[in-house]
């Protein structure tokens, strides 16, 4: 019987992999589990933010590792698990975090806009996750960390690729806790709410949506970034060795209504 106390919570000689974890939220999680003392391995297709969140590691005591690599190429998947292993030697946790989103009219939605947003946000996601699981399974343990949205649970009419993306993450994850709980892994996932963030700022302020969002938050209040990174550290940490195949809202109770 394991027995609970601080160190539960404590990510120490843990290694995270973190797709797009150099910028907006997910440089908030590489700050988390850094803080909590797991090392971070950044994949992103550009080297945006890589100064800033390798700062932000280091300050918290803890190493940090680059790699610039489109998650959509051929065999990406395996090339990052390699360079992860590489580097650090083994993995603990993988944060799904990687995504886009592009918007459009129901009858003006090009097939190459949703090919480019299906190939990010599922199948990067899903290719990485089986390149993942194939070290946790030889390792027998692992956390695996899904970033799913509202759009997991409801309608988006003017962003079908993004919304039929992450209805499936939210699927991808609970078929792999299933299928990776004999192993001692386990896959969840964080639906992040509306999050006051540079990518927002044009929702936050449009007349119309601005006020029918935060009307529909019965905190009334739209979120903030650093609110993620707890369930963040819950998720990645021992703490939640018996959760699995749960997407955790963090919405200010939006899906309430």
């Amino acid at each position: 019987m394991t027995t609970f106390d601080r160190s539960s919570f404590s990510l120490n000689g843990k290694v995270a992999l973190i797709t797009g974890g150099a910028r907006g939220l997910g440089q908030f999680y590489s700050e988390a589990l850094s803080l909590y003392g797991a090392d971070i391995f950044v994949v992103s297709a550009s080297q945006n933010g890589w100064d800033d969140t390798r700062q932000k590691v280091e300050q918290n005591g803890q190493q940090i590792g680059f790699l610039q690599q489109d998650i959509t190429d051929p065999d990406a998947a395996d090339h990052i698990i390699a360079a992860v292993l590489e580097q650090f030697g083994h993995l603990d946790i993988l944060v799904n975090n990687a995504g886009i989103q592009i918007r459009n009219d129901v009858l003006d939605f090009k097939d190459e806009d949703w090919q480019k947003v299906i190939d990010v946000n599922l199948n990067g996601l899903y290719y990485l996750s089986h390149a993942a699981a194939k070290v946790m399974v030889k390792q027998q343990h692992g956390k695996i960390i899904n970033i799913g949205s509202m759009q997991s649970y409801r309608a988006g009419k003017r962003i079908f690729p993004y919304a039929a993306s992450k209805h499936a993450v939210l699927g991808l994850t609970r078929a792999y806790a299933d299928a990776l709980a004999p192993d001692h892994i386990q896959v969840n996932g964080i639906a992040p709410g509306y999050i006051k963030t540079d990518m927002t700022t044009a929702l936050q302020n449009d007349p119309v949506r601005g006020p029918e969002i935060q009307g529909h938050i019965p905190s009334g209040d739209w979120g903030t970034p650093d609110q993620l990174m707890g369930p963040m550290v819950f998720l990645a940490s021992a703490a939640s060795d018996y959760v699995t195949g749960v997407m955790l809202p963090v919405d200010g109770g939006y899906l309430l209504r």
